[in-house]
């Protein structure tokens, strides 16, 4: 399994829960993995090196507080990268 940070699980969960709720102005997957990232660098990781330890930390975000946190830094990120999208209107890269 290796090391990972569950936490990229459960954020791109909620960002997938977060985008039936409100229309992306872009949809592509640079603006999606640029939204990702925001957030990712605001919510402290929680490594693990096992499913055990995964899913412990997945119960962990059944806390509606921390919840509430991910999809306040996912509100915020969306904001930054629809107003500073990182390719040009064809989609590619800028």
């Amino acid at each position: 399994m290796g090391v990972v940070n569950a936490v990229e699980a459960i954020v791109s969960d909620l960002f997938d829960e977060f985008q039936k709720n409100y229309e992306l102005k872009c949809v592509c997957e640079q603006c999606q993995e640029d939204i990702l990232a925001l957030v990712l660098n605001q919510i402290p990781p929680k490594y693990t090196s096992s499913q055990k330890g995964q899913l412990f930390v997945k119960s962990l975000y059944l806390n509606t507080q921390l919840q509430s946190d991910v999809m306040k830094e996912l509100t915020s990120a969306v904001f930054i990268v629809e107003h500073n999208q990182n390719h040009s209107e064809d989609g590619s890269l800028a």
